[in-house]
């Protein structure tokens, strides 16, 4: 009997669970640097949301959705209720999730009202025949099965406000004006790894400022803003949501690592500092293999970003 507890204690110390959490890469902003330890405190209260979870034995699909809510909850952070204001100063959400497991997924696009969008796309993944739903359809579906919903004026900051007055100025606009120039404005984001080996990916934003009204974000596509498979990594990205979508960023990693054999940060490194080089968007990804090995890479001048292991990493970064 000892022998055999002794054996499955050795085997419980090799299940790692690890939590990754982003809030955007981008330029570097005055507002940023006001609210650095804001911020710092945003990542490591949704560290804790998650991890906890994993701690006590839960899935790191549920974890990725707990670390995503919190942030959608923080209106510091661009999603739910921070999210960036399209041109008609209206807002409008984007999220994903992806279990590793099975590869099942969820996703939502141009979504109001709903107070946190990646659990809207958990729903569309399990009590839908669906994957992908959008605008009013979206909508109608989260008011059907009592998610919580909340009016336009709880999701619009002061910040946001000014981010799409500067975007508008910028353009010679007025406020009520609509523009084409886009600039990145952030994104919310987790991987993690459970005790069974099994990953998850999620990922949120509101978009960016003054974006034209209908604009899709990279956030809500599988393989793009998020993606999870136990055979090679989970991923969610961040950054000029256009460039992403070109380069199909999430999936790209899991490509490099299952057909070409490189190792999760060896695959993340290659793809954001060689083989994108010359991209002049700004790009951010964070990424988790089965083995609890983890990478956070970025081009722009920071990403926020948070990591927790059983093996006691532990961390919250704005900078290099």
């Amino acid at each position: 009997m000892f022998l055999i507890q002794c054996l499955l204690q050795k085997h419980a110390k090799m299940n790692k669970i690890v939590l990754l959490v982003h809030g955007g890469a981008g330029p570097d902003s005055k507002f940023i640097k006001e609210n650095i330890a804001a911020y710092n405190e945003g990542l490591e209260e949704a560290l804790n949301a998650g991890y906890t979870i994993l701690e006590a034995g839960g899935s790191a699909l549920d974890a990725v959705e707990a670390a995503v809510n919190y942030l959608e909850d923080n209106e510091i952070f661009n999603a739910g209720r921070g999210s960036a204001l399209n041109e008609k100063a209206e807002v409008e959400m984007d999220a994903s999730i992806m279990n590793g497991k099975d590869q099942s997924l969820g996703a939502v696009a141009i979504v109001k009202n709903v107070k946190n969008p990646v659990t809207l796309a958990r729903a569309v993944m399990e009590k839908s025949k669906h994957t992908y739903m959008g605008g009013a359809g979206a909508k109608a579906f989260a008011e059907s099965i009592n998610l919580e919903m909340r009016p336009e004026e709880y999701f619009i900051t002061d910040h946001a406000l000014e981010q799409l007055q500067e975007a508008k100025e910028e353009n010679g606009e007025e406020l009520e004006v609509a523009g084409i120039k886009q600039r990145s404005h952030g994104t919310v984001g987790a991987v993690a790894l459970d005790k069974d080996g099994n990953l998850a990916a999620a990922t949120s934003t509101g978009g960016i400022e003054n974006k034209m009204e209908g604009r899709i974000a990279d956030s809500s596509m599988t393989g793009i803003g998020s993606y999870a498979n136990n055979k090679t990594c989970a991923v969610s990205g961040t950054g000029d949501g256009e460039y992403l979508m070109q380069n199909v960023m999430a999936f790209h990693i899991s490509a490099l690592m299952e057909y070409k054999g490189l190792p999760l940060k060896e695959a993340c490194s290659y793809l954001m500092h060689e083989k994108l080089k010359d991209v002049k968007g700004d790009m951010g990804i964070i990424a988790l293999d089965a083995k609890g090995n983890f990478a956070m890479e970025y081009n722009s001048a920071r990403m926020h970003r948070g990591w927790k292991t059983s093996d006691g990493e532990h961390g919250v970064k704005i900078y290099e």
